[in-house]
């Protein structure tokens, strides 16, 4: 059943072990899931026909002979998609962790549908909702530049992660952000 008390204006961020529960949970209006070409994704059904993002590359930073690294492209695909959220329903995002692409995305998501918020208090609200995110710096680059942010997006990162120590983690737990910045259903 759908949690009454997530607002559909919400970014729920998941690691693939908990997207079926997530989606069972919030109904979410659209999907993104971003694996390494190895995975699978998970089967959403019919009902997902049109709102679910498939994006396969590997969570790397630079050029890795034999892996596939975010690009333009992917980016290009993923605001497309992410522009279509009408907030009817809250943004589920996932990736295999849950720390590193797919917090990237819910900060991507969170910038593209608040263009007139500083990117840093975005990403503050990133880092208040999960410590162990660790955001794709790849992809927060592209998106950064393909969004004409002139670096304003890597350097919140830069500046709201400063000194956060790498956490080992096999996974992160699911966490929810705000998608709308400066409402009632923000969180604090």
């Amino acid at each position: 059943p759908k949690d009454q008390k997530t607002s559909p204006m919400k970014i729920i961020v998941s690691p693939l072990s908990h997207v079926m529960d997530m989606v069972a949970r919030y109904a979410p209006e659209r999907i993104v899931s971003l694996l390494d070409p190895a995975f699978a994704f998970p089967e959403t059904g019919s009902a997902y026909l049109g709102r679910h993002l498939c994006l396969h590359f590997h969570d790397i930073n630079g050029a890795v002979d034999g892996w596939i690294a975010p690009t333009a492209e992917h980016v290009d695909h993923l605001l497309a998609f992410l522009a279509a959220w009408t907030k009817n329903a809250p943004l589920l995002i996932h990736c295999h962790a849950g720390i590193s692409r797919s917090p990237a995305t819910a900060f991507i998501a969170a910038c593209l549908h608040n263009p007139s918020v500083d990117e840093l208090e975005i990403a503050l609200a990133l880092r208040r909702a999960s410590t162990l995110a660790r955001p794709n710096g790849t992809l927060v680059k592209l998106a950064d530049a393909a969004m004409g942010r002139n670096g304003r997006m890597q350097n919140a990162l830069i500046e709201s992660g400063r000194n956060l120590p790498w956490i080992e983690a096999f996974e992160n737990e699911p966490f929810e952000m705000p998608g709308v910045f400066g409402s009632a259903f923000e969180i604090k």
